[in-house]
């Protein structure tokens, strides 16, 4: 079926809910699996960078889903690899060893990380540019819904259990159990209901190992040989720096008592704020983030979005000093930052999308994300590291100095990059 004849609201919600589960499942669930047996705030930035690697590395075999099969065949196949190897963690995580369970996360973001790039890849070809403007924010809501779905109410449910049972492995299994069993259903979802563009050609023959290795070096020259790459890689690990400096110790945060600075809220009241407070106004701000810039045009709406990213974390630096124990203040806090989050990613998003427009969007666009994980991951290496040594209170302030960064990259796109490809925006 063409996909043209499907509404892009029969997929595009499902596709970019289930792209953003797993890379919660990853990072968020399993680090809070690790917190919670006993691993320090210094050993989870490396630990959980060492799972999420397959985000790094992706660009190494996107070239080659560019010339062999589908990306709805791709999209398709991760799909269920992930449902069968979550299902598995869910039954053998009270009994296996924690190199086993290591192991099976890495597993896990392998095929997370291949479906990010045939995921997107589709996106691109199954829908024309305006349509794709349109439905930025929806896919970037989505997908942060995964997320959120993954850290606030899977996450919630799990110091739940915990509370009732005492038994932390039993409790994450339920949670992981769960999460197989959503991927299960968006999976056979897809079955039926994916559309086939007739862009998307289903590739069988991919020819002799040397086409195969000269597309694989055409990908990466190409990408390196790009109008303005070296500012766009600049404004791809700047953008996001005081998230990522903050985002893995956000449930130590919530976690860690009083005595060490923290709010001592615990699971339950991490998850919630994310789950329910948090996802409304991350939706919003993902929808309203996505139609601001359809109107506006990127380079216009650069300075609004990139203030909406960065200042909100304020919030995690005044909840340090004050340590507020009431749900609701808590809770109006993180809707603040969710709303400013989800407001100004989009134009992270969009950036990226601009900036590959071309041939080979989709091995370009996977290179892109592979700069989008080392954004994240090199300041979550020394991100526990400085909150050990410089107290919550000493981190979060530091957290708002790394918002510099992020203006930085603002400055860059407006005048290095957009100022050629902005009017494609609107085209």
């Amino acid at each position: 079926m063409s996909a043209k004849t499907k509404t892009p609201w029969l997929w595009v919600p499902t596709l970019y809910l289930i792209e953003g589960l797993p890379y919660a499942i990853v990072n968020t669930i399993a680090l809070a699996v690790f917190k919670d047996m006993g691993v320090d705030n210094g050993t989870l930035g490396p630990l959980t960078t060492l799972i999420s690697l397959p985000w790094l590395i992706k660009p190494l075999w996107s070239p080659f889903m560019d010339i062999f099969r589908s990306k709805r065949w791709w999209i398709l196949l991760t799909q269920f690899t992930m449902l069968a190897v979550v299902a598995l963690i869910a039954f053998t995580l009270p009994f296996c060893s924690m190199s086993v369970l290591l192991a099976l996360f890495v597993v896990v973001a392998f095929a997370s990380a291949t479906h990010d790039i045939s995921a997107d890849g589709y996106y691109m070809l199954a829908l024309d540019r305006r349509t794709q403007s349109a439905f930025i924010g929806i896919r970037n809501t989505f997908y942060r819904g995964g997320l959120v779905l993954g850290q606030g109410l899977l996450v919630m449910l799990g110091g739940v259990l915990q509370k009732r049972s005492g038994d932390v492995p039993h409790s994450w299994a339920m949670v992981l159990l769960i999460c197989a069993v959503i991927l299960a259903c968006v999976a056979v979802y897809h079955l039926f209901f994916l559309p086939k563009p007739e862009e998307d050609k289903d590739r069988r023959d991919i020819g002799s190992s040397s086409k195969v290795w000269k597309e694989f070096a055409e990908s990466f020259r190409s990408f390196f040989k790009k109008t303005g790459v070296w500012w766009a890689i600049a404004f791809m690990l700047l953008f996001r720096l005081p998230e990522a400096l903050s985002l893995n110790l956000l449930y130590p945060f919530f976690k860690d008592g009083a005595e060490v600075g923290g709010l001592g809220a615990g699971t339950e009241m991490y998850g919630l704020v994310y789950g329910t407070f948090g996802v409304v106004a991350l939706l919003l701000g993902g929808i309203l983030g996505g139609i601001y810039a359809s109107r506006k045009g990127l380079r216009a709406a650069m300075w609004p979005m990139a203030l909406s990213l960065a200042l909100p974390c304020a919030v995690y630096l005044l909840m340090a000093i004050a340590r507020p124990t009431s749900v609701w203040t808590i809770g109006s806090l993180i809707v603040l930052d969710q709303f400013g989050y989800g407001f100004g990613f989009t134009a992270y998003t969009l950036f990226m999308m601009r900036f590959v427009d071309g041939p080979l969007k989709t091995s370009h666009y996977a290179i892109c994300t592979a700069f989008m994980w080392l954004s994240m991951k090199l300041p979550a290496l020394v991100a526990g590291y400085l909150q050990l040594w410089l107290g919550y209170v000493g981190f979060f302030t530091l957290v708002m100095i790394s918002c510099l960064g992020t203006f930085a990259a603002a400055a860059i796109a407006r005048h290095k990059i957009l100022p050629a490809q902005d009017n494609s925006l609107n085209e």
